[in-house]
């Protein structure tokens, strides 16, 4: 197994490497390669990628416009970092990574419409990318009609698989499931949902009321805000009414700086009212404002403060080339360890070809900021630690609670009899 450099000279070397590796950025941003296939390139029907020289393309498709930004930037960033560190480690089986970077523009059809570009006519090997659900279900009947893959860094609502999609992200039983024991096991027995209005929230809120009936917690109300919602008045208002013990916040983008900073204009806090939010990492929390978020609850797998020497290696890396007011967060950390994955599975397999990636994904380890994960080959998840933390003044999330040992993937939450039907 290859570890990325952890040394403070290999990560100069890096933050050097991410300057040349902008080069060859721009210069990929819309080539063709027409060159028929060698030995050596990817096999898949129709596909295009060239491997018969001394690089390989990949894609990084994320919003770097639109109202998923504020989250979608930092997720580039720490995919650009991954990037320059493998190239300077001499790259994916001795070949340097180009890198064509596409704006999903935070819309959905443009997900799609990116994703064909990069896999038809920019001849990529690999595909990063994709925050929303409403953005990753656009793209998959991309990546499974050409027959290529698409890595997706972000915790989603499960029930999904596809075998041209590895998710490392969490899935439901990773990330929501633990929370709601949590929140049980604080005594909660009321909550409040509220959520952006597309397929994470919807779906996820299903199962948060699947798993309330079974465990005799009540939901006193469900609101739903369109993405990018700047006027939460009314549902805060709706929330205060209902007094519940506890809110789950499933909101995405920027509508988390409107909604908290109503929440505290309407004279509510974390130690009347606490909101479990399961989308704001430490890079929302200062465009929310310390101030209207201190003390309240996260559910990840990540945060800066992950004590680990992994962690402080790549806390370093990342501070040292996008400045040291610049936090890690889980979705980047998610991000860039599906690069790293990528590059293990390619090398187990010796070959760039999909059919050979999928074939030796299963096993697959790597040491990550987060922990060790491993790759299950039946679902294309992976393995991961559970957190709740809490929110300090500091602007940074504080473990509150560990799984302390990796959970194992279940999308279809089989293992669960209160989720009976929900797939």
């Amino acid at each position: 197994m290859r570890h990325r450099p952890t040394s403070r000279p290999a990560a100069r070397l890096a933050v050097t490497s991410l300057a040349a590796l902008s080069v060859l950025s721009l210069a990929a941003c819309g080539a063709q390669v027409d060159s028929p296939q060698t030995e050596g390139s990817a096999s898949a029907a129709g596909s295009c990628v060239d491997t018969s020289g001394d690089s390989v393309k990949v894609g990084f498709l994320n919003s770097l416009s639109g109202t998923m930004a504020i989250s979608e930037q930092t997720v580039h960033d720490s995919l650009q970092l991954a990037a320059a560190e493998i190239n300077a480690d001499g790259g994916v089986l001795g070949k340097q990574l180009e890198i064509v970077t596409e704006d999903g523009q935070s819309e959905p059809t443009v997900f799609a419409e990116k994703a064909t570009k990069l896999i038809t006519s920019d001849c990529v090997a690999a595909v990063f990318g994709g925050w929303t659900s409403a953005s990753r279900k656009a793209m998959l009947p991309v990546f499974e009609s050409n027959d290529s893959l698409l890595f997706y860094p972000v915790q989603y609502e499960g029930l999904e698989s596809s075998p041209n999609i590895f998710y490392t992200g969490a899935t439901t039983n990773q990330q929501i499931v633990p929370a709601l024991d949590y929140l049980a096991e604080q005594g909660v027995t009321s909550l409040f949902l509220v959520g952006s209005d597309y397929v994470f929230p919807r779906t996820a809120n299903k199962i948060i009321n699947a798993y309330a009936q079974a465990h005799g917690i009540e939901i006193v109300g469900e609101e739903y805000a369109p993405l990018g919602h700047t006027d939460f008045s009314t549902i805060v208002n709706k929330v205060k009414s209902a007094d519940a013990d506890a809110v789950f916040n499933t909101l995405n983008g920027d509508s988390n700086v409107a909604f908290f900073k109503e929440y505290t204009n309407a004279g509510l806090s974390a130690e009347d009212m606490p909101v479990l939010s399961v989308s704001i990492a430490e890079e929302e929390i200062g465009g929310i404002g310390v101030e209207n978020v201190v003390g309240q609850l996260t559910a990840w797998n990540y945060y800066e403060t992950v004590e680990s020497p992994e962690n402080a290696a790549f806390v370093e890396a990342f501070k040292a080339e996008y400045g040291q007011d610049r936090p890690t967060s889980d979705p980047m950390e998610a991000a860039y360890t599906s690069l790293y994955l990528w590059r293990e599975m390619v090398e187990k397999a010796e070959s760039f070809a999909v059919a050979d990636v999928q074939e030796a994904a299963d096993g697959v380890t790597y040491d990550a900021p987060e922990g060790t994960v491993v790759v299950d080959g039946d679902n294309h998840h992976i393995s991961k630690t559970s957190l709740v933390g809490k929110i300090g003044d500091d602007g940074l999330i504080h473990t509150e609670w560990s799984s302390e040992e990796p959970i194992e993937p279940d999308p279809y939450l089989e293992g669960y009899d209160w989720a009976d039907g929900l797939s």
